[in-house]
Order: C-alpha cells, then sequence, then structure tokens
C-alpha cells in the first residue's frame, strides 16, 4: 500500500514533549521522536484493544516473543531464544537497571563519547565511577574507535561497557570486526556488555546491524542486548522494550534487579510491539527509503547553504550531526539556532566531550519541515 510520509499531522496540543517544549513559533527539530503516523497495522490493533474497554494486568501476548525471536533472525542473522527474553518499560530504564545490577560503587562503567544522555549520565544515575572515552571523528567526519585510546579506558575497576550501536548521535553503525574488537577487550577484563540496539532497525543505505552478542556465543554469555519497537515504528510512548540475554545467570541477575520496579511492559505497548514486528515490515521498508531522501536533502542543503557547518556521514538512525565550529556563530550553536532561526535542534555539549560545538537535528518528519527547518538555520547565518 502507499505511505504518506508528506502529510504533515498537527502534533500541538496532544502534549508532545517534542512539540510542547519550546514556543509555537519555534519549529522542533530535537527529540528523537518522528512526526510520521505510526504503520497502519499497529494503529488498528491499538483500536480493536482499545474498543474492548477493559484495560487490567496484562501478560504479554502469547505470540509476542515469537514474533520478535523471528525478527531477529531475518533482519538481523541473529538466533535467539524465547528465553532470552525479557520485557521491560524502556531502553534507559533498563540500562540503568544493568548498571546498579552489575556495576557496585567505586566500580566503573565505561561509555565512548559524544553520546546519548542518559547514556552519559548512567553512571552518576547509577551511583557508579563514570569511565568515558571520545570517539575519533575523521576528516569526513567519519567517526571511528581509537583502540588504543579504549585499551586505555579500560582499568581494573570497570566492570560494564554500555555500548550504543547505531550509534547516537554520531550514525555510526560499527562493523562486525569493530565490534568484535571491543568485545574481546571487555571479556579480557570479564565485564558485561550492556548494548542499546534501539536504532537497530533503521539502517540506511543498505548498511546492516550486527548485535554484538550474535558475534560468538562467549560474548553472547557476557552481553545485555536492549532493543524496542519504539524508534523503529514511532511509538516511544507506549513504552515497551525488550532486553536479549541468552546467558541464564546473567538474565536471572537483571531480572532480580527489577523485583519491586516494573514487571514487564504495558498492555497497549504490547498490542503495538505484536502489530508493529508482525505486520509493520512494509511500512518500515518505505519509511527507510523516505529517511534517506531526507538525509540527502539535509547533507546537500547543509553543504550548499550552510558556510561553516558539516554534517557526518549518516549510516543509520533519523539524526544529523552537526559540526558548526567553523560556522560564523557567537555563542552556543543550539542558542543561535534558537533564537535567531526559531528552530530547535539538540544542544551537542549535551552529549558529553566531543560535542561541543555540534548540534544534532531530527530529520524524521515530513519533507516539509525539513526545508522549512533548514531555511530557518540558513536565516540564522545571516543575521
Amino acid at each position: 500500500m502507499p505511505y504518506d510520509f508528506d502529510k504533515i499531522i498537527e502534533r500541538r496540543g496532544t502534549d508532545s514533549v517534542k512539540w510542547a517544549g519550546y514556543g509555537e513559533d519555534v519549529l522542533p527539530m530535537w527529540v528523537a521522536d518522528m512526526d510520521f503516523a505510526s504503520p497502519e497495522p499497529v494503529i488498528r490493533a491499538l483500536q480493536e484493544r482499545v474498543e474492548h474497554g477493559v484495560f487490567g494486568y496484562s501478560f504479554p501476548p502469547r505470540e509476542l516473543k515469537e514474533v520478535i525471536v523471528a525478527w531477529l533472525k531475518e533482519r538481523h542473522g541473529w538466533a535467539v531464544t524465547q528465553d532470552a527474553i525479557v520485557f521491560t518499560p524502556g531502553v534507559v530504564t533498563s540500562f540503568t537497571l544493568a548498571a546498579r545490577a552489575f556495576v557496585a560503587a567505586g566500580e566503573g562503567l565505561v561509555t565512548q563519547t559524544p553520546v546519548y544522555p542518559p547514556i552519559l549520565h548512567a553512571a552518576e544515575t547509577s551511583g557508579v565511577h563514570s569511565q568515558s572515552m571520545e570517539l575519533t571523528r575523521g576528516a569526513d567526519g567519519r567517526y571511528t574507535i581509537d583502540f588504543d585510546r579504549f585499551d586505555a579506558t579500560l582499568t581494573e575497576r570497570s566492570r560494564m561497557f554500555l555500548l550504543c550501536n547505531p550509534h547516537n548521535p554520531v550514525g555510526r553503525v560499527f562493523t562486525p570486526d569493530e565490534l568484535e574488537h571491543m568485545a574481546e577487550r571487555c571479556l579480557a577484563r570479564d565485564m558485561v556488555i550492556c548494548s542499546d540496539e534501539i536504532h537497530g532497525d533503521l539502517l540506511l543505505d543498505g548498511h546492516r546491524h550486527r548485535p554484538i552478542a550474535a558475534l560468538a556465543p562467549e560474548i553472547a554469555a557476557r552481553t545485555i542486548t536492549l532493543m524496542a519497537p519504539s524508534k523503529t515504528f514511532n511509538i516511544a510512548g507506549l513504552y515497551c522494550s525488550f532486553a536479549v540475554i541468552p546467558d541464564a545467570k546473567l538474565r536471572q541477575r537483571f531480572k532480580a534487579a527489577t523485583a519491586g520496579l516494573f514487571h514487564g511492559a504495558n498492555v497497549l505497548g504490547y498490542v503495538a510491539a505484536l502489530a508493529a514486528y508482525r505486520d509493520g515490515q512494509p511500512w518500515l521498508d518505505a519509511m527507510l527509503a523516505y529517511l534517506e531522501t531526507n538525509r540527502d536533502v539535509a547533507a546537500r542543503f547543509v553543504r550548499e547553504r550552510l558556510p561553516g557547518v558539516t554534517m557526518s556521514p549518516i549510516e543509520g538512525t533519523y539524526l544529523a550531526w552537526l559540526d558548526c565550529r567553523q560556522a560564523a556563530l557567537i555563542g552556543n550553536p543550539h542558542t543561535v539556532f534558537l533564537k535567531r532561526g526559531r528552530v530547535a535542534l539538540n544542544d551537542g555539549a549535551h552529549f558529553g566531550p566531543g560535542g561541543e560545538g555540534f548540534a544534532r537535528l531530527n530529520f524524521g518528519c515530513p519533507r516539509a519541515l525539513l526545508l522549512e527547518g533548514l531555511e530557518r538555520m540558513a536565516l540564522a547565518l545571516t543575521i
């Protein structure tokens, strides 16, 4: 069926964090929340469940784990058992819980910056020691891992590596070789790997996402992989995610840490997840093609109309990482674009070391809104 991703859906007045966070004259292009309607099968499944009228405590649908197992095998070449899947109310909740379960006070949590702020602050949130290393930005804007720096970051106190792949905000989809090198170093120190792979289905230009736990059984035995349909199908507000933990002992420790906090996701989140993974692939494939064009439109506009600004190559996600350090800006790019152009981006400084002078732009929106936002940014550079 045809999909109209050009349709502009009015989101003001819907209690949207994205659209209510700034004044009505501001175009929001910040939080990782797309402006597309979710797939029709998801909407239909939710309508049918709502019409039932009773919303008591609920188990996950019997078929949901089966569908997830099939999805991981088909899209990522990863064979997992249903027993390995643990439902949670969110990926941020999950990696914070993992940090508290597997890292003691005074021990180290390793991250790679610039990175999604909740990952950046996970150590502080969990009351453990932060150990971060910067990714290396090449002349072409593409980020890589300096493994000498990675080795130097790991110490005897390191207990968990919190990986973000595909990486938010720099847009990398790490290769199996890169993942293997990181895993080898973590396993040599008997560290747990907690891998945030929430953007793992949002791949551009034929890139393939390889879960780090899929590389080898010994890696899977030390890995907690966090996934969700939320970014993929634009249902983040329904709060349904899952952890894949193949090792029974690791899984038991993780589940024990959830006691008294949560028992999974919620009834509508389960319904949406099942419909999305079972029937949402045609929508997803069409949406990714639309995102690729949006990404290309943004890259060309930045190159031709935003002097001094460069955009990193984006292999996955719908987030553009903009280097504004050579632009004629006085002050923080986020503040300048907001005040002069009335367009809201994420402040790169909030992503930690290596983010200063950058801004993050969400291009997961109808093309007309993307172009309007870019025009506002161009105007801000001329004022």
